[in-house]
C-alpha cells in the first residue's frame, strides 16, 4: 500500500468515527446464550502469551471436561501482532507463533474448539502493538481467512474526539463483509455507557472497568474487585439479552488473588448475570478447587438458561446482597451473597423474588446439592463472609 493511499484509508476511518452512526442490529445468529470459553490475558498478559500456551490450553480444555461443559472458545489476548507488512496487513509475532495464527486455529478447531483474537479500535492496542484504526475491512478479511470465530475489540489509544458507537459501528459492517460468522465483544470498559446503544453492534460489550483478581480493590486507572462490579452491574439488566449481553470482564477464578469462596461467589454472580463465562486462568495448570468451580453444571446452566435474563438485585444491605434471576421454566435462580466480614444468616422472601407469600416450592443449593421440598413464603441460608447461597427455586 503506497503512503498517500494508507493515509487517506485512516482519515476516512477517522471521520467517520468522529460522526455518530444510526444503524440497525447486525443479527448474526450467533451468541444465543453467553459465550463461554477461555481468554489468555488475566493470567498470561502481553510476557506469558504463546502459541505452546495456547496449544496446550486447548488440549486440556478439549479432554478436562471444560468443552462438555460449554466452554467453546480459546481466545488470544493482546501481544499476537508485531505491524504491519508494506501493504498494511497486520503481521504475527513470529517469535511467539512460529506456526503462525492460521495453523493454530485449525488445530483448535481440529478439537472442536473454536479460536478467538484480539484487536483495539485506536491506533495501538493497550500493550502498543497495532491497533486497527484505518485498517477494519482488510483485518477482518485477514480473521476470516484465518478462521476466526470470535474477535474482542478494545479501546486503546484512540484518537481525540473519536467515538465509541461509529468506531465499534465500522467493525461490524467489516467483519459483516468478510463474510464469516464471529462473535463481535466489544471492550470499551463501559466508559460510554455501551448498553444503551451496543445491541445494535455487539454480541456482548464490557459494562465494567478492568476486573482485578480481588474482593474489594479499585484501581487509579479504572479497574476494580468483585464489590466494584456488584454495584456496577446494578440496573443495566434490561439492556441485556440473547445475542447481545453485558460482560463483567473474563473470570479471575484460580488466579490466587482470592478465597475459594469468593471465588464461588465470583463464579455465581458472572452465572446470575448471563454473563460471558472466560476463564481467566492456567487452564493446564490448576487446582481441584478451581476445577470444581469452573465445572459446576448446575450453576452453569443458570448462565446458559435460554429465557437469557440478567438477574436483579432485589435487596441491598451494608452487609448482604439479594439477587434473583427469572428462568425460562418459570422458576427463579436466587443468589445470597454476604459482603460482610462475619457469616451471616439472609433470608429471601418470595415477594422479593415475584412470588405470592402462598407459593410452595422447592429450593436446591446448587453449591452443596441439598434441596428442600414444600417450601412456603421464604428460605433462609447461613451465608460465609464473602461467600454465596446460590439456590434454583421451582414451584
Amino acid at each position: 500500500m503506497n503512503i498517500g493511499r494508507k493515509r487517506t484509508c485512516i482519515w476516512v476511518a477517522v471521520f467517520l468515527m468522529l460522526t455518530p452512526v444510526m444503524s440497525k442490529a447486525l443479527d448474526n445468529g450467533l451468541a444465543r446464550t453467553p459465550p463461554m470459553g477461555w481468554n489468555s490475558w488475566n493470567k498470561f498478559g502481553c510476557k506469558g502469551i504463546n502459541e505452546k500456551v495456547v496449544r496446550e490450553t486447548a488440549d486440556q480444555m478439549a479432554s478436562n471436561g471444560m468443552k462438555d461443559a460449554g466452554y467453546e472458545y480459546v481466545v488470544i489476548d493482546d501481544c499476537w501482532q508485531t505491524g504491519r507488512d508494506a501493504q498494511g496487513n497486520i503481521v504475527v509475532d513470529a517469535e511467539k507463533f512460529p506456526s503462525g495464527i492460521k495453523a493454530l486455529a485449525d488445530y483448535i478447531h481440529s478439537k472442536g474448539l473454536k479460536f478467538g483474537i484480539y484487536t483495539d479500535a485506536g491506533t495501538m492496542t493497550c500493550a502498543k502493538r497495532p491497533g486497527s484504526i484505518g485498517h477494519e475491512y482488510q483485518d477482518a478479511r485477514q480473521y476470516a481467512a484465518w478462521g476466526v470465530d470470535y474477535l474482542k475489540e478494545d479501546w486503546c489509544n484512540t484518537l481525540p474526539g473519536q467515538n465509541s458507537e461509529s468506531s465499534y459501528t465500522l467493525m461490524r459492517e467489516a467483519l459483516k463483509a468478510a463474510g464469516r460468522p464471529i462473535v463481535f465483544s466489544i471492550c470499551e470498559w463501559g466508559s460510554t455507557k455501551p448498553w444503551l446503544w451496543a445491541g445494535a453492534i455487539g454480541n456482548l460489550w464490557r459494562a465494567t472497568p478492568d476486573i482485578q483478581d480481588c474482593w474489594d480493590c479499585k484501581r487509579n486507572w479504572g479497574g476494580g474487585g468483585l464489590t466494584q462490579i456488584f454495584d456496577l452491574m446494578d440496573g443495566i439488566e434490561s439492556y441485556s439479552g440473547p445475542g447481545h449481553w453485558n460482560d463483567p470482564d473474563m473470570l479471575e477464578v484460580g488466579n490466587g488473588g482470592m478465597t475459594t469462596d469468593e471465588y464461588k461467589t465470583h463464579f455465581s454472580m458472572w452465572a446470575m448475570w448471563s454473563a460471558p463465562m472466560l476463564a481467566g486462568n492456567d487452564i493446564a495448570n490448576m487446582s481441584s478447587d478451581t476445577k470444581e468451580i469452573l465445572l459446576n453444571k448446575d450453576v452453569i446452566a443458570i448462565d446458559q438458561d435460554p429465557l437469557g435474563q440478567q438477574a436483579r438485585r432485589v435487596k441491598k444491605t451494608a452487609d448482604f446482597d439479594i439477587w434473583s434471576k427469572q428462568l425460562a421454566d418459570g422458576g427463579r435462580a436466587v443468589a445470597l451473597v454476604n459482603r460482610g466480614k462475619t457469616p451471616t444468616k439472609i433470608t429471601a422472601s418470595w415477594t422479593d423474588i415475584g412470588y405470592p407469600d402462598s407459593l410452595t416450592a422447592s429450593v436446591r443449593d446448587l453449591w452443596t446439592k441439598k434441596e428442600e421440598k414444600a417450601v412456603r413464603g421464604s428460605f433462609s441460608a447461613e451465608v460465609p463472609s464473602h461467600g454465596v447461597v446460590m439456590v434454583r427455586v421451582k414451584p
